[in-house]
């Protein structure tokens, strides 16, 4: 790993003081809570240290009663009387319950041949039954049942009691106490005082630890004489209350050998710890921030390798590392947080703090270096991109395309559900084997069909894709079976359709690669037959024996080859401008009948020269459309120039131009003086002729312009043959 540290030292003692500090806080906070800032007599130990006192010395002091006349006073009433006979149902019920509970008993031990034990159980069950009969037949039966009963619950009371007396001498001394009877007068104290001192000069004193008055300041209640520490019987409880006045306390030279002072120190030696992690927390803490602030430590940390390879990692998932690194360093802090509850041995909670603050810098390590990868990434990259590489995008993307076929993915999700079920149902049928008489025809009738409907699936689409790779190899294979409109249905069809656009691509390059030679066949030729003439008249021009009338026809040649050679030149390169889109129209509302109309007085003197009969059908009104009216017009120069060129003698040629649902609709029909063959398009290639011998005058460029112009005004120019019979149909939007 490629590793580099800067102040290596330093940075190590940093996320151990930081380590350290965390571990003091936490600590602080999850065990020191109950100590820093607080009193040992607020604790809930010292509370119930005090109830037992104040119960103890209610029992054994402020409270007066007698065991023999406590029996001798029991009582019992009608409703008790009753309570006992119905506690558990009427005679008939619990007679049925008694034999319930003793039939399976009697049963068992007759069917093991034992005689003894059946009579036992006989006996008990009869015995039960009586009692529970004389119960409903005698209420002194019942009185006397009750009266042993609560005259054992006195008897064990004053034992309890008595128990409970090397208890109270313990605790008694720790505590001093001076209550007065609110009713009586009679006091209670233990206390060594004369009668003329006050007592509330022992209790002010500050020899006193702890002080407690009744009435408390607070608003409480007289020191009531209640139940006491451990329960007492009825006939106790119901006793005359007693309400006392007064203070109990104690003082700072109580005997350190109880369990209360004992507990109090404790308490003493745990909070000055508690408080001693605090401040050494905070302080440590306090450093890491001015380090951190001063040096910039965490910028010489240096992982390349690490780095690049967790920054590859997508942002939720690396977010979900950071979370979940972060919440491993909250529980091990929170686990090796110092819980001290040996306050006196030093040496054991020191060794703890340094072992406790290594373990809990291994997680805390990680997550800066997280941290730190985290601050350091790429700022170039968006958090759009980073959500775009994320894991729940790429989920979410992935089973939404799963849908994008509905059906498709409705059918993927029955599948796995009947893969889950199937897998569950077997496991169920370990678990519970009479389950197989469902489960068996659950998988004939619903998985294994699923399961053939997969396997069919998938071996049609083994067949698409090998297909598929045959017609990218170029093999020339047969339509792909179409099964069905499902999804794989669609996509044998669609390839099908793939494979003869392929094919209709290979053929227009074929022709694109054969037209492309004959136009640069038909250019050369075009232009040289210009050029060889030109240079040949010069070649005779040079010749000193060429009389001057020779020198005239010569010259005129040459500027008659070079206007030509000029004109082909300027419309290749027209066409070049017209074809790539480069030329900018510069449209206004303009009357097609009228451009029409001119264009054809340009030929007027060639059309009254020729043999053909031209027919002209035009509307009375304008038909306005938003064209660039010179571009226009050369269309129709370049559609007339070539029927006068091409046309066969003495026949008819026939201009319409009508307007339609918002067009106007331009057509130019002739009869061919040379066969045009079948190939209509080529038609519009650059130095196409319908001359193929190209005798004629013409560039084979004009059908090309005308098209190219058409395309830019968003119109359409369409051709059509019929033996010799020529049709151009142009269409543009009217206005």
């Amino acid at each position: 790993m490629d590793t580099k540290w800067k102040n290596r030292t330093l940075v190590i003692t940093w996320i151990l003081l930081l380590a350290l500090g965390i571990n003091g806080v936490v600590s602080a906070i999850a065990y020191g809570s109950k100590y820093i800032g607080k009193s040992y007599f607020q604790s809930i130990d010292f509370s119930s240290e005090y109830e037992q006192f104040t119960s103890l010395l209610a029992a054994f002091e402020i409270t007066e009663h007698d065991k023999d006349a406590l029996i001798r006073e029991i009582k019992v009433t009608p409703d008790e009387i009753q309570e006992h006979r119905y506690r558990y149902g009427s005679l008939t019920q619990q007679i049925t319950n008694i034999k319930n509970q003793y039939e399976s008993k009697i049963a068992d031990a007759k069917a093991a041949k034992n005689k003894e034990a059946a009579n036992l159980y006989t006996a008990e069950r009869n015995r039960k039954i009586n009692d529970i009969t004389s119960n409903f037949k005698s209420d002194k039966y019942v009185e006397n049942k009750i009266i042993e009963q609560k005259k054992q619950t006195i008897i064990d009371y004053f034992r309890k009691l008595g128990d409970y007396r090397s208890d109270y001498n313990q605790i008694k001394a720790v505590f001093s106490y001076y209550l007065k009877d609110m009713a009586t007068g009679k006091t209670y104290t233990n206390l060594n005082i004369s009668s003329d001192d006050k007592p509330e000069s022992y209790f002010s004193s500050k020899d006193m630890l702890f002080v407690k008055s009744y009435p408390s300041s607070a608003g409480g209640q007289y020191f009531p004489v209640e139940k006491g520490y451990f329960d007492a019987p009825d006939s106790i409880t119901e006793l005359p209350k007693h309400y006392l006045k007064g203070k109990i306390g104690i003082v700072k030279t109580a005997p350190e050998d109880t369990a209360v002072m004992a507990n109090y120190q404790s308490y003493k030696k745990t909070q000055i710890w508690y408080t001693a992690l605090l401040a050494g927390g905070m302080a440590s803490l306090l450093i890491c921030l001015f380090l951190y602030k001063k040096t910039g430590l965490m910028n010489g940390i240096s992982f390349k390798s690490p780095e690049v390879y967790y920054n590859r990692i997508p942002i939720d998932v690396r977010l979900l590392l950071l979370a979940l690194s972060g919440f491993c360093t909250f529980m091990v802090f929170l686990e090796e947080s110092i819980y001290i509850y040996e306050p006196d041995d030093s040496l054991s909670i020191v060794k703890r703090v340094l072992i406790q603050t290594l373990i809990s810098a291994i997680p805390l390590t990680i997550l800066l270096l997280q941290a730190v990868f985290w601050k350091r990434r790429d700022s170039r990259i968006s958090m759009e991109q980073e959500y775009q590489q994320s894991l729940i995008y790429k989920v979410f993307t992935n089973t939404a395309n799963t849908f994008l076929y509905r059906n498709t993915g409705i059918q993927l999700f029955i599948m796995l559900a009947i893969v889950f079920f199937a897998g569950a149902g077997f496991a169920g049928v370990i678990a519970v084997n009479h389950l197989i008489v469902i489960y068996i025809p659950l998988l004939l009738l619903v998985a294994f069909p699923a399961l053939f409907f997969l396997v069919k699936k998938v071996s049609y689409l083994n067949i698409i894709a090998q297909y598929a790779g045959r017609v990218a190899d170029g093999l020339n294979e047969p339509d792909l079976a179409v099964k069905g409109s499902s999804v794989l249905g669609q996509l044998a069809a669609h390839i099908n359709t793939f494979k003869h656009g392929v094919k209709a691509s290979r053929k227009e390059q074929a022709k694109s690669e054969r037209l492309k030679t004959e136009l640069i066949t038909n250019v050369s030729h075009d232009l040289r037959t210009p050029l060889t003439s030109i240079i040949t008249y010069a070649e005779l021009l040079k010749k000193e024996e060429t009389s001057g009338k020779k020198r005239g026809e010569y010259i005129e040649i040459i500027d008659r080859k070079s206007k030509r050679l000029k004109l082909l030149i300027d419309d290749l390169f027209e066409a070049s401008k017209m074809a790539s889109g480069s030329i900018e129209l510069v449209k206004e509302k303009a009357d097609i009948v009228q451009l029409l109309q001119q264009s054809l007085a340009e030929y007027d003197e060639v059309i009254q020269k020729s043999s053909l009969t031209i027919r002209v059908t035009c509307p009375e009104k304008p038909v306005y459309a938003l064209v660039d009216g010179q571009k226009l017009w050369r269309v129709f120069d370049n559609l007339i120039g070539n029927i006068m060129k091409y046309s066969l003698e003495n026949t008819r040629v026939y201009i319409s131009l009508n307007e339609t649902n918002g067009r106007a609709v331009i057509v130019f029909k002739n009869v061919t003086k040379y066969e045009l063959g079948d190939n209509v398009d080529e038609m519009f290639e650059r130095f196409k002729r319908g001359d193929t011998s190209r005798h004629t005058e013409g560039s084979g460029l004009g059908l090309a312009i005308a098209k190219s112009i058409m395309d830019l005004h968003d119109g359409s120019m369409d051709i059509e043959v019929d033996g010799d019979l020529f049709k151009v149909s142009i269409i543009i939007e009217s206005i």
